[in-house]
């Protein structure tokens, strides 16, 4: 059973300085019907205007990524860590404890894109962590490559709960499938560009719910950028 949410039906929020779209429940946002799915509870499309971001503020036992698409993204944390990640580049963030950090687009003249996801974890309270991965292109052209899992297996950043992100990108022919096990729900969610996963026909800023099937088969790309979730229930 597969479920498409168009990019349109999703929470929005313009702050002059920050274009945020919303996949589930955030802010001022509040939709009961889209409050989290299994453990995957944020899917935050962020635009951040040149030399602009979001002040220190605080978290706390959230598993949160992030995942850029166009520009730099600069951040700082009490932990004492501080880096900017660019296209291609993954950042994790086990907040734990809790953890104060600021995240900002160091550039003054361009802008900065990129997704900010928070998952559940499945244990809480436990001192934070930060971690960074880079993806060569080539690793995510035609495939699925695993950013983040409970695993940390093959070189993915290790989170506290039983999934896994992974992403690609695919244009004409290429294609790709995730098996689901047995009790594991999917999500899939279009960054940019075009294609069909599991028959259903997705654009930009798309979500597809995938219940109760076999697997995620993805095809059909026209210059698409896809993240895809293996979830337990």
């Amino acid at each position: 059973m597969t479920r498409l949410r168009p990019a349109a039906a999703r929470g929005h929020a313009e702050h002059g300085w920050l274009d945020s779209w919303h996949s589930f429940s955030f802010g001022d946002y509040r939709d009961p019907e889209f409050v989290h799915f299994g453990p995957l509870r944020v899917i935050n499309e962020d635009r951040v205007q040149p030399g602009q971001g979001f002040p220190t503020h605080g978290h706390q036992d959230m598993e949160i990524i992030s995942w850029v698409l166009d520009g730099e993204l600069a951040h700082r944390d009490s932990l004492g860590n501080g880096s900017v990640i660019r296209p291609g580049e993954a950042q994790r963030m086990s907040a734990g404890s809790g953890v104060r950090h600021s995240e900002f687009n160091p550039s003054k003249e361009n802008g900065l894109h990129f997704l900010q996801i928070w998952i559940i974890p499945d244990v809480r309270g436990i001192e934070p962590e930060y971690g960074q991965r880079a993806i060569e292109p080539g690793q995510l052209r035609g495939r699925l490559q695993l950013l983040a899992s409970g695993q940390g297996e093959d070189g993915a950043m290790r989170i506290h709960q039983d999934a896994r992100l992974l992403a690609g990108r695919f244009d004409g022919s290429e294609a790709a499938r995730l098996v689901l096990p047995a009790g594991r729900l999917g999500y899939v969610h279009v960054a940019r560009g075009a294609l069909v996963a599991n028959g259903q026909a997705m654009a930009a800023g798309d979500g597809l719910y995938v219940e109760e099937e076999p697997a995620i088969e993805l095809r059909g790309g026209a210059q698409a950028e896809v993240l895809v979730f293996d979830l337990p229930a």
